[in-house]
């Protein structure tokens, strides 16, 4: 019955992150403008500025502001970016390569 019970638990959970996954293919008609704001001073020596990021919330598109991280080792920052396709806009998030 518990073996039941724990692959119950782990296919739901495998579903949600399937579902969420797919959640982040928001296609828009018209890419929106970023918002403006002041950067801060960085906090400590060779901080890394991660650039804002827009994040697919209750059917629309949300500016989530950037923030400092400490850089990688051996890699670098590619920037989110609006992909244009025959569907509309899509948000591709930014990540560490």
């Amino acid at each position: 019955m518990k073996t039941i019970s724990k692959l119950g638990i782990m296919c739901a959970l495998a579903g949600s992150v399937f579902l969420s996954s797919c959640a982040s293919e928001a296609y828009i008609a018209e890419r929106p403008s970023e918002p403006v704001y002041v950067r801060p001073v960085a906090p400590y020596a060779n901080a890394y500025w991660v650039p804002g990021e827009w994040v697919w919330r209750g059917n629309r598109y949300v500016y989530r502001n950037g923030y400092y991280a400490r850089p990688r080792a051996r890699r670098v920052y590619v920037e989110g970016a609006w992909i244009h396709t025959n569907r509309g806009y899509v948000w591709k998030r930014g990540y560490w390569r």
